[in-house]
């Protein structure tokens, strides 16, 4: 017929669809890598948007350690010590280990108690130093007060001071304190998201960088070793 002519597309567009062939096969095997990092994200997503600081009890009479204790002096003279409420939104309900007895002596950073969780532990330092008065038994039978009521029920010894303004200058107290327990708050999630990278191959565990927020308890479901790595991190008086 006059004035038709035929191409050959596929001669004409073969290197094209060589391309487009080839593009295919690489993106199927990075397809399937996603698919898996999606499903480590899924697990770790429980961890994401329920904790903010808006939700975060500080009241404003007490002195807040650097490692996450707080001290309340009594008109006895005796200051009464616990765990602040942060760190319990953090770690989930624990189980308490008494440690030192009435009567025993203590020094600032010594180790005062464990905290435990499915066998993972974190090492409590006492925030003031002086002579251990009394202990809450209580905690024995019903460890869940220390995460519903820290401040008060929920409260471990009791602390004769030995140096007590000493102790307490270091500490957070009022306005101060809730300022600082936000900022304790964003360290957290940056934390987060390096030692998970440092414990898992997998790139897609750093996800913490979007601003999203925690949920409840966001330590409990990870291995001891980031447990670890968060009590050197937060509950140490030696960090820089």
């Amino acid at each position: 017929m006059e004035g038709f002519s035929y191409s050959d597309i596929f001669a004409t567009k073969g290197m094209e669809y060589v391309i487009i062939i080839a593009f295919l096969a690489l993106l199927i095997p990075f397809w399937v890598v996603l698919n898996k990092q999606v499903k480590v994200n899924k697990q770790i997503q429980r961890a994401l948007g329920f904790l903010s600081a808006s939700i975060l009890k500080i009241p404003q009479g007490l002195f807040y350690s650097q490692n996450h204790t707080w001290m309340y002096m009594e008109k006895s003279g005796a200051a009464k010590v616990g765990l602040d409420d942060l760190l319990m939104h953090i770690t989930g309900e624990v189980k308490f280990s008494q440690l030192k007895n009435p009567g025993e002596m203590i020094k600032k950073g010594d180790l005062l108690t464990e905290i435990e969780q499915n066998g993972k532990l974190l090492r409590i330092l006492s925030p003031v130093s002086g002579r251990i008065t009394d202990i809450n038994s209580v905690l024995n039978e019903s460890p869940g007060l220390l995460n519903e009521d820290p401040y008060g029920q929920g409260w471990i010894y009791k602390i004769k001071p030995t140096n007590w303004i000493a102790d307490v200058k270091t500490c957070y107290f009022a306005e101060e304190a809730t300022s600082w327990s936000t900022k304790e708050l964003e360290r957290f999630k940056d934390f987060l998201a390096v030692t998970m990278q440092n414990h898992s191959p997998e790139p897609s565990m750093v996800i913490l960088q979007d601003g999203g927020e925690l949920s409840d308890h966001s330590l409990s479901s990870l291995p001891n070793e980031i447990w670890k790595d968060f009590e050197n991190e937060f509950l140490s008086f030696n960090r820089s």
